[in-house]
């Protein structure tokens, strides 16, 4: 990477820095961001060059349009926080109770309003347009990336690159995974109707806790013997409520949980299987059963030409060793795949990790940090996966 642009990565360092810490301090949940969106419209417009629009009032789209025709590509993070109690000792932690930027997004935000102010000085060398994408609402299906592809937000966008904290990588690395990188997330919610009764007379009910645990056992079978053990999911039940009496058998129970597949059909499939095994566990003991699924997030594919690019970026923009192939994916979730159901996209993560600066915890903890340094390297890579619009 040229000098000049590497010196203009460095004088808006402390920007990012400053941008960072107040989103962090002044954090918003999902689908309730216009603060944190005002605020970054605000700051974008001090930039030269950048059209700016709110296609959602708590999102920001700035278009950058260069000196010469080409296409248009896409830069993306979000800038929802997290419903939890910060406890990191931060000097800047969250100044609303509850409430945290606790997965890295403030940072996300940062180093891309980062990459927007060195791109905007670099106008005259760009061959088509950059969009710089401020999403709600990551967090909580069924997202915000859905919303604006269903607005058009990327109709005309060719490529599109995120980015994401990794605390469990050190700053200075970063991490990329070719084809399927996360996996997709659904929720299912199940109301088990039986009889309820005395608890003394258990033949004269039918009890839905004893129905519920067999659930919960015969669950496990959707994995350990209906699936591919080579495209297994995680099928986890974590909600399991009924009653509130010693001595009362309840009319009904609850199940709840989630399910993380890597295959689209194996997604459709635990669906098809669940229902069967459920209905007739609740059959074979006079019960009833109801299924309710949220469908989440798809599965996240990083597209092969997309991965070319920024393999390529990285390699020609960074020292020998930063770039990191993974070998497998997460069963964590992330709402950009749809963007790139749509587009051609990459997702890459920065490693943030550095235990000299107590930044060692992991995501969605309320002790999570970052180090600070890794914003720099944020800020650089999202400028070299779209240098090919630069002529570099």
């Amino acid at each position: 990477m040229n000098n000049d642009i590497q010196t203009m990565i460095g004088e808006a360092h402390g920007d990012v820095i400053r941008w960072r810490r107040h989103i962090h301090a002044s954090p918003d949940l999902s689908f309730h961001e216009k603060p944190t969106a005002d605020y970054i419209a605000a700051e974008l417009a001090r930039f030269p060059g950048l059209e700016i629009t709110r296609p959602l009032e708590n999102s920001v789209v700035a278009l950058l349009k260069g000196e010469y025709p080409g296409p248009t590509w896409a830069l993306r993070a979000d800038i929802d926080a997290l419903p939890l109690q910060e406890t990191s000792g931060e000097t800047f932690a969250s100044a609303k109770p509850g409430v945290m930027h606790a997965c890295g997004h403030d940072a996300h935000a940062a180093m891309l309003m980062g990459a927007a102010s060195v791109l905007c000085r670099l106008r005259d060398r760009l061959r088509g347009s950059i969009k710089f994408i401020f999403q709600p609402a990551e967090e909580v299906p069924p997202g915000g990336a859905r919303e604006l592809v269903a607005g058009g937000v990327v109709d005309d966008v060719e490529h599109i690159f995120g980015l994401h904290m990794a605390p469990n990588f050190p700053t200075g690395k970063i991490v990329l995974k070719e084809g399927v990188y996360v996996a997709s997330s659904d929720n299912f919610d199940i109301t088990i109707s039986g009889r309820g009764g005395h608890g003394s007379v258990p033949h004269l009910c039918i009890d839905p806790l004893v129905i519920g645990a067999e659930m919960v056992m015969a669950l496990q079978n959707v994995v350990a013997r209906n699936i591919d053990p080579l495209k297994a999911p995680v099928l986890t039940v974590a909600t399991f409520q009924a009653g509130d009496n010693y001595n009362v058998i309840p009319d009904s129970a609850r199940l709840a949980g989630t399910v993380r597949t890597h295959d689209a059909q194996v997604r459709e499939q635990v669906q098809h299987l669940m229902q069967r095994i459920l209905s007739g566990v609740a059959a074979a003991h006079g019960a009833g059963c109801d299924i309710r699924w949220q469908e989440g997030y798809a599965v996240g594919n990083n597209h092969p030409e997309a991965c070319g690019i920024a393999i390529d970026a990285i390699h020609r923009h960074f020292a020998d060793g930063t770039l990191t192939m993974a070998d497998a994916p997460l069963f964590g979730s992330e709402d950009f795949s749809s963007y790139q159901q749509k587009v051609p996209g990459a997702f890459l993560f920065i490693g943030c990790g550095n235990e000299e600066k107590g930044a060692t915890w992991g995501l969605h903890n309320p002790n999570f940090r970052i180090d600070e340094d890794a914003l720099a390297v944020g800020v650089k890579a999202h400028v070299a996966l779209v240098s090919g619009l630069l002529g570099d």
